[in-house]
Parts: structure tokens; C-alpha cells; sequence
């Protein structure tokens, strides 16, 4: 599909769904376009001439058909190696690189309703992580004046479910009210990160609620009872976009007594919001901890909602944004201390390990509980597998989730990486022969398969020592030099690697049996530090230090302060 988009906008300079490509037998696309109406108008075609156009030129002008199918796989190869050595050499990454990517994401920040852009309005978590990374370096109330009215407008607004947590998937409007009802799984594993981060900077805890809401939502409605979670759900149900979610007035007075209060608190009126029902939201912006009697009210209201009929449910389990939550969830498991959820992270390790992977160890893309597993793995499953991985080792102890990082890691540099131009190609070396091989460099709706791998390697290297993996998260950086200086918010995720090089990296180890020294480093927002604890697992951060008393490390580049056995001196070297 996106080799053949590519050629879609090649030859008319758009793109969308549905899609219509003409090809040769080989597979190599020679016409196409998106929507093609049954009757001409507007100056478009019907797809009946179309047919007959194409029909002649392929019967009659076969030499023509020949080149422009050359041209256009031509085409289609410079558009899918986009920044593959596009400088010809290495780049020299700098903070003035981190500074320029701030002042653009500064610019395009919407200061009255939060968010960057116009409507319709996506989330964009890789975005808030980037601010997120500018304040734990510049501390500015700037900064935070702008994550405080992006969490706290999305997290007011009609995008966020208020009664079962969890955001849909964009909003139509400027200011966060009426939603595309649709749920997708990789937004709430972007937004529940966004959200735990901002918590630990900010010490809101309003924004660790919405935190917990959207992990509650996950586990409660999107896990299978395996331990997968699904991939998303729909936005209609009953044939109805958001009848699931909304209410009229009366409707919700009903079961909440007849108390003005909760329907105030919600913003429910007479009239309603959207097509004359009301979409719940908070009128009164970031005033989301709720009284005890709201409280006991939402409860009533998720009670009687869940006894409609839900909304279409995608159950297929996707490797890549299982990882992505798994990612997630980990830490969040950590810094929260909630054992249920390292419980359900463990969990969720356990069946993508059992469950989407051959006998020979590679990676599959997607599992459903009719059929199983299926598909070839992309580079995007196993970078995020990497990170996961690293950050289940980081939550647990447990040295297996370091070994199975690893594994993941060497699998993927062995079947995706382009030893000639540098990156990953999106499939594997064992994959089908598409007419080019491309890379997934720029980020969008999910962060690429690129960026992320780029940040889990050097993650994983800052923790084994294995200098490898720093050497291949460094070159996709290089790779994508020139778009990282010229387009810094299509490369928001990667970014937080060129943070890792500008800044290096903060490796804690702590030996011995001393959880109030783990928790003190899991509390703490720390984007460019790894943590080592538990079962040894071998590298610089573990030798010789096995024994000798319970203690941590606190190590920049490998260079160590001296070891410290309380928490206070311990948050102090972390300072």
C-alpha cells in the first residue's frame, strides 16, 4: 500500500483512499489516481473511461505504458529513500539542532487551545515528548505554560472519553470538543506516556488520573484474554458515529437522580453539542480531579453506558503497537509503583514472545485468536520490540528482558539494515520483492520504524555496553541529518536520539537489594538515562560490582561519581 501511494503522488501529487494503480504484470504501477466517480464530473473522468483509456494504451502503445512504468518506479525509489545519505557525509549534531525543533514546535503551538496547527487537530504525543525533553533541560515557564494547555485542553475536551478514559483519535475542531470517535491503541500508548511525563515534571495529579484512566481503558476493554491487546475501536456503533459515547440531557439526569451538578460538571445542556446529544467534556479547563459525589455519578454513567451497544472492535493484535504500549506501561509501572500494572506488562511481554514470534525466532506482524499469527514482521515491530524490551528489563530487574532485547536488536540490524545507504528498509531481507525496498524514515501518526529504532539502540547500548548498537543508532541519525536540520517536526521521535548524543546518556546501576534507591530513579523524569538493577546481565555497568553492599552508581558516558546509599544523596547526583 505505501509503495503504491507513493506512486499515486508521484503522478498527481496527492494521495488517499481509495486507491486505484494500474499495473504491469510485474507488479510495476504505469496509472493511477484515487477516486474516479461512476459518471464524469468536475472535470474527473469516470472510472469507465478510465478503463477504456487505460484499456487502449495497453493494447495499442505498450512502448509508452514501458516508460512511464520506468519513470515511475524511478519515481517511486527517490520518494522511499528520502534522506538516505542525502548529505553525503556525517553530520556534526549540536543543541543548536534540539533548540531550532523547540522554536518550531514553539511556533506552530496553538497558546490558546494547545496542540499544534489547525483542525482538524491530532495529538501529536511525539511532539509533547519533544517539549517535554526541552523543559528538563531549560526549565522554562514558557515550556511548561505550553504542556500545561495542550494535556490540559485535550484532557477537558470531548476528545478524552471522561466516563471510560481514553482518547479518540483526532478532534474536527480547533479546540478539542467533537472527536473522530475512533480509538486506536497507539494513541493511548502515545498520550499515557505524554501524560506520565508531564506528571513527573510537573507533580499534577490530575495528569496522572488521566494516566491511569487511559491504561484502565486498555486493560479493561482492549486486552484479549491471552494477554494482547487489540488494535482499536470503531467509531460508530448501531450504524451511528459516537452513539456509544454521547447523551441527552434527560437521559443522564436519569440515572444520576435528577443532580444538575454532574450535568453541569460535564457540560451537558438542552440543546447538546453535537447533533443535538452531548458529548461530555470539562467546561472549567484542567479542573479534572473530581469530588467525591462526581465520582460516584461517572461510575453510574459508565454503569449505564456499557449496557449499549459498543462500538466495531478491531481484534487483531498488532506486534508494533503492543510493543508501543508495552514500552509504555513498563514505565509507567515503575514510576507509579503500581505492581498490577508491571503485572500486565509482564504479561504482555510474556504472550508476544509465546505468540508472535515462529519457531525459528522471527518476528510476526499481527495475531488474531482465529488463525494465530501471520504476516512477516516489519522494521517498526521489532524497533519497538527493542524499546519495550529494554524498558521491561528497566521496570522488573530481570536480566531475561535485556537478553530478549537483544535478540531482537541483532534480528533486526540482520534483516533490515541497508548496508550500502545506511537505516532500516521497512521489510525484511526475507521478505516478498516489492518494485524498491523502502525506508520508514519520516514520523507521523506513529513514530517510524527509524526514529525509534535509533533511540531503543542507543538505549540498549547505554545499558550493555555494546558499542555496536550505539554505532547503528548513530547512523540513522546521519542518515536523516539533512531532514532533521531542514524538517525537524517530521523527525520529532528521532530527535530524542540527537538529544541522547548531544547530552549523552546517564547510566545508573544500582547493586544489592535496595528498592527505595530503584524507586527514587523510577520516579524521576529522566529522558536520557537507562537504569540497571536486579539480575546482572554482564557490561560495564555490572562489573565489579556485584558485591560490596547494596549501593548505586550514578555513571555519565561510563564515567562514575562516587556510590551512594541514600535516596537523598542519590536524587542530589540525579540533580
Amino acid at each position: 500500500d505505501a509503495v503504491y501511494m507513493e506512486a499515486v503522488q508521484a503522478m498527481t501529487g496527492g494521495g488517499g483512499w481509495p486507491m486505484t494503480v494500474f499495473l504491469a504484470p510485474d507488479g510495476r504501477p504505469f496509472y493511477g489516481g484515487t477516486y474516479f466517480p461512476p459518471e464524469p464530473r468536475h472535470g474527473m473522468p469516470s472510472f469507465q473511461q478510465v478503463l477504456t483509456a487505460v484499456d487502449d494504451v495497453w493494447n495499442n502503445r505498450r512502448d509508452e505504458v514501458e516508460q512511464q512504468a520506468v519513470s515511475l518506479v524511478e519515481a517511486v525509489r527517490a520518494r522511499t529513500t528520502l534522506g538516505a545519505n542525502a548529505s553525503g557525509g556525517r553530520h556534526v549534531f549540536s543543541p543548536a539542532l534540539l533548540d531550532g525543533a523547540y522554536q518550531a514546535l514553539r511556533a506552530n503551538h496553538d497558546d490558546e487551545w494547545g496542540g499544534f496547527g489547525r483542525a482538524p487537530k491530532f495529538p501529536q504525543p511525539a511532539m509533547l515528548e519533544l517539549l517535554l525533553r526541552a523543559y528538563a533541560h531549560n526549565r522554562a515557564p514558557e515550556t511548561l505554560s505550553m504542556l500545561e494547555t495542550s494535556l490540559d485542553a485535550m484532557a477537558s475536551g470531548g476528545m478524552y472519553d471522561h466516563l471510560g478514559g481514553g482518547f479518540s483519535r483526532y478532534s474536527v475542531d480547533a479546540f478539542w470538543m467533537v472527536p473522530h470517535f475512533e480509538k486506536m491503541l497507539y494513541d493511548q500508548a502515545g498520550l499515557a506516556r505524554a501524560y506520565l511525563h508531564g506528571w513527573q515534571v510537573s507533580g499534577h495529579e490530575r495528569w496522572r488520573q488521566v494516566l491511569e484512566e487511559i491504561v484502565g481503558y486498555v486493560l479493561r476493554d482492549l486486552r484479549d484474554p491471552e494477554g494482547g491487546l487489540y488494535s482499536a475501536e470503531d467509531a460508530d456503533s448501531e450504524g451511528e458515529e459516537g452513539k456509544f459515547y454521547v447523551w441527552q440531557l434527560d437521559e443522564l439526569l436519569s440515572v444520576v437522580g435528577g443532580d444538575q451538578s454532574v450535568a453541569d460538571w460535564y457540560g451537558a445542556t438542552k440543546s447538546g453539542n453535537f447533533e443535538g446529544a452531548n458529548i461530555l467534556h470539562r467546561p472549567v479547563r484542567g479542573d479534572l480531579l473530581r469530588p467525591a459525589e462526581v465520582e460516584s455519578a461517572r461510575a453510574a454513567l459508565f454503569a449505564d453506558r456499557d449496557k449499549r451497544v459498543r462500538p466495531g472492535l478491531d481484534d487483531k493484535v498488532l506486534t508494533e503497537w503492543n510493543a508501543m504500549f508495552l514500552s509504555t506501561l513498563a514505565e509507567a509501572a515503575g514510576a507509579t509503583g503500581r505492581s498490577d500494572w508491571l503485572d500486565a506488562a509482564v504479561q504482555l511481554g510474556d504472550f508476544l514472545l509465546s505468540s508472535l514470534r515462529r519457531p525459528d525466532g522471527r518476528w510476526l506482524r499481527s495475531w488474531q485468536r482465529e488463525g494465530g499469527a501471520r504476516v512477516l514482521a516489519y522494521a517498526a515491530d521489532y524497533a519497538w520490540l527493542v524499546d519495550a524490551f529494554v524498558r521491561l528489563g528497566e521496570a522488573t530487574g530481570s536480566a531475561r528482558w535485556i537478553a530478549a532485547a537483544r535478540e531482537a536488536a541483532d534480528s533486526m540490524l540482520s534483516l533490515f539494515w541497508d548496508d550500502d545507504g545506511g537505516g532500516l528498509f521497512t521489510t525484511g531481507n526475507d521478505a516478498e520483492q516489492l518494485i524498491v525496498r523502502s525506508k520508514d524514515m519520516l514520523d507521523g501518526a506513529t513514530p517510524s520504524a527509524n526514529s525509534v529504532a535509533a533511540v531503543a539502540l542507543l538505549r540498549l547500548a547505554a545499558l550493555t555496553g555494546e558499542e555496536a548498537y550505539a554505532e547503528r543508532g548513530e547512523e540513522i541519525l546521519h542518515v536523516v541529518g539533512q531532514l532533521l536540520e531542514s524538517h525537524p517536526a517530521a523527525l520529532t521521535w528521532a530527535l530524542g536520539a540527537v538529544d541522547m548524543l548531544v547530552s549523552g546518556t546517564t547510566e545508573i546501576a544500582v547493586v544489592g537489594d535496595r528498592r527505595d534507591l530503584v524507586e527514587t530513579v523510577q520516579s524521576r523524569y529522566l529522558p536520557n538515562a537507562v537504569l540497571a538493577w536486579g539480575e546482572p546481565y554482564g557490561g560495564p555497568l555490572w562489573a565489579g560490582r556485584a558485591e560490596g553492599g547494596a549501593k548505586a552508581y550514578v555513571c555519565h558516558n561510563y564515567a562514575c561519581q562516587s556510590p551512594v546509599t541514600s535516596p537523598a544523596d542519590l536524587l542530589s547526583q540525579l540533580a
